[in-house]
Protein backbone atom coordinates (compact mmCIF):
# COMPACT_ATOMS: atom_id res chain seq x y z
CA UNK A 1 0.00 0.00 0.00
CA UNK A 2 1.12 3.55 -0.53
CA UNK A 3 0.46 6.72 1.54
CA UNK A 4 -2.65 6.38 0.71
CA UNK A 5 -4.16 3.17 2.29
CA UNK A 6 -7.06 2.81 0.20
CA UNK A 7 -4.57 1.02 -2.51
CA UNK A 8 -1.75 -1.29 -3.43
CA UNK A 9 0.77 -1.18 -6.21
CA UNK A 10 -1.46 -3.06 -8.61
CA UNK A 11 -4.56 -0.93 -8.24
CA UNK A 12 -2.16 1.67 -8.77
CA UNK A 13 -0.60 0.62 -12.17
CA UNK A 14 -3.86 0.84 -13.29
CA UNK A 15 -4.83 4.13 -12.06
CA UNK A 16 -2.00 5.07 -13.80
CA UNK A 17 -2.61 3.86 -16.76
CA UNK A 18 -5.93 5.02 -17.30
CA UNK A 19 -5.14 8.44 -15.64
CA UNK A 20 -7.89 7.32 -12.83
CA UNK A 21 -5.17 8.25 -9.82
CA UNK A 22 -6.65 12.11 -8.93
CA UNK A 23 -10.13 10.36 -9.00
CA UNK A 24 -9.34 7.39 -6.69
CA UNK A 25 -7.87 9.34 -4.43
CA UNK A 26 -10.49 11.88 -4.32
CA UNK A 27 -13.23 9.23 -4.15
CA UNK A 28 -11.20 7.87 -1.48
CA UNK A 29 -11.02 10.90 0.35
CA UNK A 30 -14.54 11.94 0.26
CA UNK A 31 -16.16 8.95 0.26
CA UNK A 32 -14.55 6.46 2.24
CA UNK A 33 -15.07 6.19 6.26
CA UNK A 34 -14.39 3.59 8.81
CA UNK A 35 -17.31 4.45 10.75
CA UNK A 36 -21.09 3.52 9.80
CA UNK A 37 -23.65 6.68 9.18
CA UNK A 38 -27.05 6.84 10.59
CA UNK A 39 -27.65 6.24 6.34
CA UNK A 40 -25.21 3.73 6.28
CA UNK A 41 -27.27 1.92 9.53
CA UNK A 42 -30.52 2.76 7.56
CA UNK A 43 -29.22 1.00 4.51
CA UNK A 44 -27.74 -2.30 6.11
CA UNK A 45 -30.48 -3.03 8.07
CA UNK A 46 -33.09 -2.86 5.44
CA UNK A 47 -31.17 -4.95 3.02
CA UNK A 48 -32.28 -8.85 3.20
CA UNK A 49 -29.06 -10.32 1.55
CA UNK A 50 -25.65 -9.34 0.49
CA UNK A 51 -22.26 -11.07 -0.98
CA UNK A 52 -19.59 -12.38 1.46
CA UNK A 53 -16.14 -12.07 -0.29
CA UNK A 54 -13.72 -14.15 1.79
CA UNK A 55 -9.85 -15.61 1.41
CA UNK A 56 -8.28 -18.82 2.83
CA UNK A 57 -4.95 -18.79 4.30
CA UNK A 58 -3.35 -19.02 0.95
CA UNK A 59 -5.38 -16.21 -0.60
CA UNK A 60 -7.63 -18.47 -2.76
CA UNK A 61 -10.84 -16.15 -2.66
CA UNK A 62 -14.65 -17.48 -2.12
CA UNK A 63 -17.62 -14.92 -2.64
CA UNK A 64 -21.53 -16.28 -1.11
CA UNK A 65 -24.16 -14.57 -0.63
CA UNK A 66 -26.26 -14.60 2.78
CA UNK A 67 -29.96 -13.40 2.68
CA UNK A 68 -32.33 -13.66 5.33
CA UNK A 69 -35.49 -10.85 6.66
CA UNK A 70 -34.48 -7.41 6.47
CA UNK A 71 -32.81 -6.58 9.56
CA UNK A 72 -31.10 -9.62 9.36
CA UNK A 73 -28.07 -7.52 9.37
CA UNK A 74 -27.23 -4.96 12.36
CA UNK A 75 -25.15 -2.31 13.26
CA UNK A 76 -23.78 -3.19 16.41
CA UNK A 77 -21.34 -0.19 17.20
CA UNK A 78 -19.36 2.79 15.22
CA UNK A 79 -17.31 0.53 13.21
CA UNK A 80 -19.13 -2.95 13.71
CA UNK A 81 -21.42 -5.07 12.33
CA UNK A 82 -23.23 -8.41 12.90
CA UNK A 83 -24.71 -11.35 11.03
CA UNK A 84 -26.13 -15.00 11.98
CA UNK A 85 -25.05 -17.64 10.01
CA UNK A 86 -27.49 -20.41 9.16
CA UNK A 87 -28.17 -23.20 8.68
CA UNK A 88 -26.48 -23.95 5.01
CA UNK A 89 -24.48 -26.70 2.68
CA UNK A 90 -22.47 -27.69 6.00
CA UNK A 91 -19.38 -26.66 3.58
CA UNK A 92 -18.73 -23.82 5.31
CA UNK A 93 -16.35 -21.95 2.51
CA UNK A 94 -16.85 -18.62 4.09
CA UNK A 95 -16.92 -19.18 7.74
CA UNK A 96 -13.95 -21.85 7.45
CA UNK A 97 -12.00 -18.32 5.45
CA UNK A 98 -12.74 -16.43 8.23
CA UNK A 99 -11.21 -19.44 10.71
CA UNK A 100 -7.97 -19.00 9.28
CA UNK A 101 -7.60 -15.28 7.15
CA UNK A 102 -10.28 -12.42 8.65
CA UNK A 103 -10.32 -10.38 5.75
CA UNK A 104 -13.71 -9.77 4.08
CA UNK A 105 -15.52 -7.62 2.07
CA UNK A 106 -18.88 -7.17 2.17
CA UNK A 107 -21.69 -5.77 -0.34
CA UNK A 108 -25.30 -4.31 -0.50
CA UNK A 109 -27.27 -3.87 -3.12
CA UNK A 110 -30.54 -2.29 -3.43
CA UNK A 111 -31.42 -3.47 -6.88
CA UNK A 112 -34.24 -1.17 -7.10
CA UNK A 113 -33.09 2.21 -6.67
CA UNK A 114 -30.22 1.23 -7.56
CA UNK A 115 -27.56 1.69 -4.90
CA UNK A 116 -24.42 -0.29 -3.32
CA UNK A 117 -22.26 -0.04 0.11
CA UNK A 118 -19.00 -2.15 0.59
CA UNK A 119 -17.80 -2.49 3.80
CA UNK A 120 -14.32 -4.05 4.00
CA UNK A 121 -12.91 -5.40 7.47
CA UNK A 122 -11.99 -8.26 9.77
CA UNK A 123 -14.37 -11.05 11.04
CA UNK A 124 -14.52 -13.22 13.95
CA UNK A 125 -17.64 -15.98 14.39
CA UNK A 126 -19.03 -17.12 17.63
CA UNK A 127 -21.82 -20.06 18.66
CA UNK A 128 -21.88 -18.31 21.97
CA UNK A 129 -22.24 -14.42 21.11
CA UNK A 130 -24.64 -12.78 22.80
CA UNK A 131 -26.71 -11.65 19.91
CA UNK A 132 -27.08 -15.51 18.86
CA UNK A 133 -30.19 -15.69 20.65
CA UNK A 134 -31.57 -12.66 18.74
CA UNK A 135 -31.16 -14.36 15.13
CA UNK A 136 -33.95 -17.39 15.26
CA UNK A 137 -32.17 -20.34 13.49
CA UNK A 138 -28.66 -18.79 13.94
CA UNK A 139 -26.03 -21.30 14.38
CA UNK A 140 -23.13 -18.68 14.79
CA UNK A 141 -22.53 -15.27 15.10
CA UNK A 142 -20.29 -13.10 12.76
CA UNK A 143 -19.15 -9.81 13.65
CA UNK A 144 -17.25 -7.18 11.48
CA UNK A 145 -15.25 -4.81 11.94
CA UNK A 146 -14.93 -2.23 9.62
CA UNK A 147 -11.82 -0.42 8.19
CA UNK A 148 -13.32 0.72 4.98
CA UNK A 149 -16.70 1.29 4.12
CA UNK A 150 -18.09 3.21 1.13
CA UNK A 151 -20.36 3.48 -1.47
CA UNK A 152 -20.01 2.55 -5.04
CA UNK A 153 -21.32 4.03 -8.43
CA UNK A 154 -24.55 1.61 -8.75
CA UNK A 155 -24.53 2.37 -12.38
CA UNK A 156 -24.23 -0.69 -13.89
CA UNK A 157 -26.90 -2.35 -11.39
CA UNK A 158 -29.60 -4.05 -13.32
CA UNK A 159 -33.50 -3.95 -12.30
CA UNK A 160 -34.53 -7.39 -11.60
CA UNK A 161 -37.05 -9.12 -13.26
CA UNK A 162 -37.39 -6.44 -15.96
CA UNK A 163 -35.15 -8.20 -18.17
CA UNK A 164 -33.41 -4.89 -19.42
CA UNK A 165 -29.80 -4.12 -18.94
CA UNK A 166 -28.63 -1.18 -16.95
CA UNK A 167 -28.57 2.00 -19.60
CA UNK A 168 -24.67 2.16 -18.34
CA UNK A 169 -23.81 -1.43 -19.88
CA UNK A 170 -21.58 -0.72 -22.89
CA UNK A 171 -23.04 -2.61 -26.04
CA UNK A 172 -22.07 -2.89 -29.33
CA UNK A 173 -23.94 0.03 -31.13
CA UNK A 174 -25.15 2.02 -28.09
CA UNK A 175 -23.26 5.10 -26.30
CA UNK A 176 -23.70 4.86 -22.67
CA UNK A 177 -24.80 8.26 -20.95
CA UNK A 178 -22.19 9.74 -18.67
CA UNK A 179 -23.08 8.82 -15.03
CA UNK A 180 -24.60 11.48 -12.91
CA UNK A 181 -21.62 11.44 -10.38
CA UNK A 182 -19.33 12.70 -13.04
CA UNK A 183 -21.06 16.02 -13.23
CA UNK A 184 -20.45 16.72 -9.47
CA UNK A 185 -18.39 19.39 -8.58
CA UNK A 186 -16.48 17.77 -6.07
CA UNK A 187 -14.87 15.17 -8.76
CA UNK A 188 -14.60 17.51 -12.02
CA UNK A 189 -10.92 19.00 -11.84
CA UNK A 190 -9.84 14.90 -11.22
CA UNK A 191 -11.80 13.19 -13.96
CA UNK A 192 -9.34 11.46 -16.95
CA UNK A 193 -8.11 13.77 -19.33
CA UNK A 194 -7.42 11.32 -21.69
CA UNK A 195 -9.87 8.25 -23.20
CA UNK A 196 -9.22 4.96 -22.27
CA UNK A 197 -6.75 3.31 -24.38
Amino acid sequence: MDDNDSYHDGMRRLQDRYDTRRLADRLAERLRRSAFSDDDRSFIESRPMFFLASADAQGRPDCSYKGGAPGFVRVTGAAELAFPSYDGNGMFRSLGNLLVNPAVGLLFIDFESPRRLRVNGSATLAEDDPLREQFPGAQLVVRVRAQSIFPNCPRYIHTPGAGELSPYTPREGYTPPEPKWKSFDMFADVLPKRPPP
